[in-house]
């Protein structure tokens, strides 16, 4: 019986195999295999990655498309200029529709000459350029002379009043607005000729039309005349200058 326990014994007992750690090498090679594992996956986000949009590419919009709405320019006429208005109205209302492309009317109840851009307006500055060319028109230019500003870019309006330069009263007022004008208009006409003016004489008030620095030669005799140097002194300046800008040419 002892025997057959022994035998049994013997029997149950199974080989164990021995359990060594593994080397470095195994696991360096292990570590090299999970890497290339792992690129492969990176390489396969990559290629999923759609590639960047392009910028979008927006063109520079007309000017038609610019007015959403239409522009307005309200020019009051006052009660001395409304039958000059009706006679001249062919000559304003052409070169304001077929040269600026405007729409233009004279509102009755309000007094004013309206201006307004349509979609066959090519240039935005044209409602400006129309609205210079009526107000010259009511300040009491010529349709001629004001018809300038409309061919040329370079000519600008400016006025003033006679008391601005110096403040005078009752007769002296009177004569001083004589000296400007002369005899017959000999004054200002000479003015105009030399410094390639338009002179607007309205009460007190005076209007120029002509390029920026003629008007300042203008403007400076005008006020000399105004502040009682003597004609014949100011037709001297204005000969020095005329001389000047000849030379200039």
């Amino acid at each position: 019986m002892e025997e057959v326990a022994e035998i049994k014994s013997e029997e149950e007992f199974v080989p164990v195999k021995s359990r060594k750690r593994k080397s470095a090498a195994s696991q360096d090679v292990e570590m090299e295999t999970t890497t290339t594992v792992t690129g492969t996956n990176s390489i396969e986000d990559e290629s999923s990655v759609q590639p960047a949009a392009k910028k979008p590419f927006y063109p520079p919009l007309s000017a038609s498309t610019l007015q959403t709405d239409s522009q307005k320019r309200k020019v009051p006429i006052p009660n001395h200029r409304y039958t000059p208005l009706k006679e001249n109205w062919l000559k304003i209302y052409t070169p304001i529709v077929e040269q600026l492309k405007l729409q233009i009317r004279f509102n009755i109840k309000t007094r004013t000459v309206e201006l307004r851009t349509c979609k066959s307006t090519e240039d935005i500055g044209a409602l400006q350029k129309g609205a210079d060319f009526v107000k010259a028109f009511a300040l009491g230019f010529d349709v001629d002379d004001a018809l300038a500003l409309l061919r040329l870019d370079d000519l600008y309006l400016e006025s003033f009043d006679v008391t601005d330069v110096k403040p005078l009263k009752g007769d002296h007022l009177g004569r001083a607005v004589g000296r400007l004008a002369g005899k017959n208009g000999k004054t200002k006409f000479t003015i105009e000729n030399v410094t390639k003016t338009r002179i607007v004489l309205a009460d007190t008030k005076v209007h120029l039309l002509g390029s920026f620095q003629n008007i300042k030669i203008a403007r400076t005799s005008i006020c000399n005349l105004i502040l009682g140097s003597p004609p014949s002194k100011v037709y001297g300046k204005l000969r020095t200058v005329a001389s000047r800008s000849a030379e200039s040419f």
